[in-house]
Parts: C-alpha cells; structure tokens; sequence
C-alpha cells in the first residue's frame, strides 16, 4: 500500500494509507460545454464515455508524492485537479496532477489513468476550513518549455463538480471509507500551448486564507527498451 503525508495549515502531518483511488473523468460543471469537449476528442480518436461524469478506478499505488515521472514516450502529459484525501479524522483537500498516457488514450480512457502516477500535494486542507468559499479557490497549471514557464490552464474550483457532490457518489457506492482518494477532473487547456512538456506544475490558490498548495514534477523519458 502507498502512504501519503500531509502537512496542515496548522502544522500537523496527517498519514494517509491509501486503499483506493479513483479518477473522476468529464466533471465539468457546465455539462453542454463537457458534451463539446467530448466531441473535439472523438475527432483525435479518444472513445467517449457512456455517461457523464464518469469515475475511473485506479491502481492505489498511483498515488504518489513525487518529484519525477518516468514515461515510455514522448505523448504524455499532465492534467491540474484537485483531490479528496478521506481520514478516520475527516476529509482533506489538496492539489493534484493526473498524469496521462495520451497516445494509450486513444483505445481507452480508463488504461491511459493507469499507465502514470497522480501526483499528490505534499500539504492539504481540512475541506470544512474552505467549504463555505471552494469555488473562489483558483487551479492553474504551467508547462516547463525550453523559453520557460508557460500557463497552460486557469480556472477555479467552480468549474469543476464539488467535492460534495463527489462524496454523495462515494457514499452512495459504499466507499466514502477512510483511505479512499479521488481525483476531481481536469479544467480546459489553453490553446497552442504544447502540453507534451518536460515538467508540469499545478498550484490550488485560496484568495480568503491566502495560502496556496503546490505540486511540480519533472517527465523523465525511460530508457529504450530491448526486445
């Protein structure tokens, strides 16, 4: 089992085994815009989903707090999310980066989640301390190219499905249980900008507590194989 650690706001560190993870998959909040977005994908060959929002389960062992990904090849990048950490002691919010096989995507959405890590925030909040103003709370995400940093998503937590209505799915499917962590769904990419890049970074900004949470990560191709 992978264990995850968290700092809070308040210092503390809070271990997390976790014994599931699930990717949450076209959770837009505004479903005509998701309908579009899954339209310009079928058009590159990514099959659709059978219903919307889907939920994706995960190897429990992707979840990772790691400063590298290693990948096969050069079509892979990352996606800005935010993820549900369940404790015996409540629940907590934290950034997140789904890692995605995207020319594995193409003959399956659920294989590609599983073929990279979701790198985790290594700092969380409590979700009751940012309940009352999560869709203030700003996710941007940058790619690492050879002239710099480059912005390539920004939006809020507003755009995304909220997290209580994640924990109403999990509660209604029996697994709201403490060591489940869910990925919340990714926000649009801006256009032109190459998300096949060598170091990803997401930040989670909330303007009412002015703290932020961060996770970056450099893409380290593997070695060729033999054979």
């Amino acid at each position: 089992m992978t264990t995850l650690s968290f700092e809070l706001p308040d210092g503390t560190l809070q271990d997390v085994e976790v014994t599931r993870l699930l990717n949450a998959g076209y959770a837009g909040r505004e479903q005509d815009e998701v309908q579009a977005h899954i339209a310009e994908l079928a058009e590159l060959g990514v099959p659709g989903p059978t219903t919307t929002p889907a939920l994706y389960p995960v190897s429990p062992y992707l979840a990772q707090q790691t400063r590298e990904v290693s990948v096969q090849h050069g079509k892979t990048s990352g996606e800005a999310e935010w993820a549900l950490v369940i404790t015996d002691d409540g629940v907590l919010l934290t950034v997140a980066c789904d890692h995605t096989d995207r020319a594995l995507e193409v003959h399956g959405v659920a294989w590609s989640k599983n073929a990279s890590p979701d790198v985790l925030g290594r700092t969380a909040w409590r979700l009751d301390d940012v309940r009352d103003h999560l869709d203030d709370i700003t996710l941007r995400a940058w790619v690492r190219t050879e002239s710099g940093e480059e912005l390539i998503q920004d939006s809020s937590l507003g755009a995304l499905l909220s997290p209580d209505y994640w924990l109403e799915v999990l509660a209604d499917m029996g697994l709201r249980d403490s060591g489940t962590v869910l990925i919340s769904g990714t926000v649009p990419m801006i256009h032109g900008v190459d998300q096949f890049a060598a170091a990803w970074r997401v930040e989670m900004a909330d303007p009412v507590t002015g703290l932020t949470i961060g996770v970056d990560y450099d893409v380290v191709p593997m070695p060729e194989p033999i054979g």
